[in-house]
């Protein structure tokens, strides 16, 4: 029993440096980025075999589960921001009269997913002023037309390979735009519009996902250009998409520090939104990020639509006061 302990944990303890060391590379290969994801479950994965190690004893066994003791720790110090317990970026107001309040609802649909009227009767209950929706193709888009007939602006650019998106909008708009921000043909929208206390400028993203056949380069790099594209120095900006990221990985901590983006789960809580379909494996990949000028309301997850991704609902009020600078 003691030598099947131990070969047990010494595969455990490669497993644990590998997907915690792998991720400090700059590599780009999927099954390098993708250990970003499960931080929580590699941080329970080493505590139980340094748990394993000290029980077994011996010098080697016990400096490696000390080893591992810090793996795990390392990987609660990256996400401990999106705790409870970490300082919040962003305070929820509660003073903010409801007419100056802007409600946007962002949602993955999954192409493959046939439960229209799962979606449409989210949006009928929840009236957003503002509506990004991705993985549209053709079926979807004519399953919306009659709703969205009831927003005065509708782009709609459906695509057959997960990667279309519509965006539309009850409020007074300046311009908007599809742009490709890579290579690849995943296309980004960008828009500026007028609501309550000013104009404001909307990001909606949704690069491609670190899987087999795809490296996170696209990703990465739709994800640092949509940062300086958005021009917060003329007015507030707000993105908001399934960015196939999570809150905490470089790319998504390069994005606010390029953008000067708040993340109104920090010091609140991870609110995954992926996959919809798994407790366990359940990452915070659909994001909203505002500049200063933007002030929050709410974030929410809303009730799930036979996709894969929860819908992510937000509110949010433009001050009149903000300053260009």
């Amino acid at each position: 029993m003691q030598v099947v302990l131990t070969s047990i944990f010494w595969l455990g303890a490669a497993l644990v440096l590998f997907t915690t060391l792998a991720p400090l590379t700059s590599s780009v290969r999927w099954w390098i980025r993708g250990w970003d994801f499960p931080r929580i479950h590699i941080a329970i994965v080493a505590l139980f075999f340094a748990l394993l190690g000290f029980a077994l004893q011996g010098t080697l066994t016990v400096l490696t589960a000390a080893i591992l003791t810090g793996c795990a720790i390392y990987q609660l110090v990256r996400i401990f921001p999106y705790t409870r317990l970490a300082t919040p970026e962003l305070t929820l107001r509660d003073d903010i009269p409801e007419d100056a309040q802007i409600k946007v609802i962002a949602s993955n649909v999954l192409m493959e997913n046939t439960d229209h009227d799962a979606l449409i009767d989210t949006l009928t209950r929840n009236q957003p002023d503002i509506l990004f929706l991705m993985e549209t193709d053709q079926v979807w888009a004519d399953a919306l037309s009659d709703h969205l007939q009831s927003y005065s602006t509708v782009v709609s650019h459906p695509q057959d390979d997960h990667y279309g998106l519509i965006f539309a909008t009850k409020l007074d708009v300046l311009s908007t735009k599809i742009v490709f921000l890579s290579d690849d043909t995943t296309p980004t929208i960008l828009a500026e519009l007028s609501g309550p206390g000013g104009p404001f400028f909307f990001v909606g993203l949704h690069p491609r996902p670190p899987v087999p056949g795809n490296s996170t380069r696209e990703r990465d790099e739709q994800i640092k250009r949509a940062a300086l594209l958005a021009d917060r120095k003329t007015m507030p900006v707000i993105a908001m998409g399934d960015f196939n990221d999570v809150a905490w990985s470089y790319s998504s901590q390069r994005f606010k520090k390029y953008g000067e983006f708040r993340d109104p789960r920090v010091g609140r809580a991870m609110l995954p939104s992926f996959d919809a379909n798994s407790w366990l494996m359940r990452f915070p990949i659909d994001q909203l990020y505002l500049t200063e000028g933007l002030e929050l309301v709410s974030f929410d997850r809303l009730d799930p639509i036979g996709s894969d991704h929860f819908p992510m609902c937000a509110q949010f009020a433009r001050l009149s006061n903000h300053k260009k600078t």
